[in-house]
């Protein structure tokens, strides 16, 4: 038996229907949807390298540090342009639907990226990467939208962050494999067929089996579906209200968070798309051993994702910090940490391997820590435009992604000169300190004004949870 805070805010006891039931399910689902969806995003990270590399068996391309950097990018053209459209499109057919299609969509895609390589270059490899880019713009829209109908709200924190650490997940496990790919009989073009090949297979199995809310699943018992329901709100329909654009984007804290969301979006991209890169050309590994180490610090980052959340969550029930208070911590050790070791990395010579390996690791491992940060900062400042204010902060923070493999590409022109790579990371490093100390002086954790509009008829108001202020909750979460 148990306390079950329901949606019109009063607290009855209710024990859990079952310790395992269909949210868990759904949330499984999802987990691997993140992961496999990362999939088709890092592949041509890992495979850029044995692709323009000279092998007597592979076929390969003389594409210049700038034209990988330009291929590396044009993913983020096709993400950006689809977060706005991503979150109506998801409104309005249904999360299930959309991330279902469009991930079946880029894996098909991503299994001509060998095709288009050899016939048309790399300009068609580039629009490909758009492409992809576009269709995996859905994800976390859609993401937000099923978690909200079905994570009931005393087990938010934990479901939501097994769901959302399968991008780490996913994209440690793709770099691991990817050495004994290349080093197959199929070589690096494998990667795309592998990657493509299962996201479909994911894709079929959430069509048929996935769900939109409690209500449009037939394996859910009475007992479960209720529980959700009371918890989560989701029994009630939503009505529009007018978006407060001009008091969002007259609010200092707003700005604090989309500086914070760049600063770590500009961190993980750069580190993503050149780790494997500099590892082969600065450090020297071989392709399988470079994708177990390029690997490594992404498990590292998976397993952080569950450690910290739970410490973050204590401090602040226990009130030893404030929520505003813990943001801004953890946040700081999200970048900071990061920020720090790239420094150190600036200084590191090929004699240094193992050093540089353990700050390569230490400073995206670190990055966890933002995801209770800046990554929750949406829901502290308005929970009931959380959704809208994640579309929005993505996008700009986005929007400097498309411009992360072009900085380097434009740098380093000589891919094997430490020298080269030590401005990249100075640069991120500088990324890191203006982006979080914004964060610092201008974040805040507490419900802004313009968030008290009664958008749904399941608007209720929660008892203080953040730092003393009363929070209206329309059960929309990031």
């Amino acid at each position: 038996m148990g306390i079950l805070t329901t949606a019109d805010g009063s607290d009855h006891d209710m024990e859990r229907p079952n310790i395992f039931g269909i949210r868990h399910v759904q949330s499984i689902l999802l987990f691997f949807g993140m992961a496999f969806g990362y999939f088709l995003r890092v592949n041509i990270s890992a495979a850029i390298v044995p692709m323009t590399q000279s092998t007597t068996d592979q076929p390969f391309y003389d594409w210049d540090p700038s034209t990988k950097s330009l291929i590396l990018s044009s993913f983020f053209w096709g993400y950006v342009a689809c977060q706005i459209p991503a979150s109506l499109m998801a409104k309005r057919f249904g999360g299930k639907v959309v991330l279902g299609i469009s991930t079946c969509v880029g894996s098909i895609l991503t299994i001509l990226h060998p095709l288009a390589a050899d016939k048309g270059g790399w300009e068609f490899v580039c629009v490909l990467r758009v492409l992809i880019g576009f269709n995996q713009g859905t994800v976390y829209p859609c993401m937000h939208t099923l978690l909200s109908k079905w994570v009931p709200r005393q087990e938010r924190g934990f479901l939501s962050c097994v769901v959302y650490s399968g991008a780490q997940f996913g994209t440690a496990l793709l770099l691991a494999i990817s050495g004994s790919i290349f080093d197959s009989n199929v070589g690096w073009p494998g990667i795309f067929y592998i990657t493509g090949g299962i996201g479909i297979l994911w894709s079929g199995i959430f069509l048929i089996f996935g769900a939109d809310t409690p209500r449009d699943t037939k394996y859910i018992s009475v007992a479960e579906q209720k529980y959700i329901e009371n918890s989560t709100g989701s029994d009630h329909q939503q009505i529009n209200a007018a978006v407060p654009w001009k008091a969002m984007f007259t609010s200092p804290c707003f700005y604090g968070l989309i500086a914070a969301h760049c600063g770590f979006t500009w961190g993980f991209y750069t580190l993503l798309t050149e780790i494997p890169t500099y590892m082969a050309n600065v450090l020297h590994f071989n392709v399988k051993t470079n994708a177990l180490l390029s690997a490594l610090p992404y498990f590292v980052m998976w397993i952080l994702c569950l450690v910290v959340s739970p410490i973050a969550d204590t401090l602040i029930n226990r009130n030893i910090t404030s929520v505003t208070a813990s943001r801004k911590i953890f946040n700081s050790i999200g970048q900071w940490v990061p920020m720090v070791c790239l420094i150190a990395l600036g200084y590191m010579s090929e004699d240094q391997k193992t050093i540089a390996t353990v700050l390569l690791t230490i400073a995206v491992g670190f990055n966890a820590a933002s995801f209770c940060g800046y990554l929750v900062n949406h829901m502290d400042l308005s929970p009931n435009f959380a959704g809208l204010m994640m579309g929005v902060t993505n996008m700009v923070s986005n929007l400097l992604s498309i411009f992360t493999p072009l900085v380097v590409g434009a740098i380093v022109i000589d891919e094997e000169s430490p020298d080269e790579w030590r401005i990249v990371f100075f640069i991120t490093a500088g990324v890191y300190l203006l982006c979080n100390g914004l964060f610092l002086l201008f974040g805040k954790a507490t419900v802004q004004p313009w968030n008290n509009v009664n958008i749904s008829a399941s608007t209720t108001t929660l008892p203080n949870n953040t730092d003393g202020v009363s929070v209206t909750d329309s059960h929309t979460h990031t």
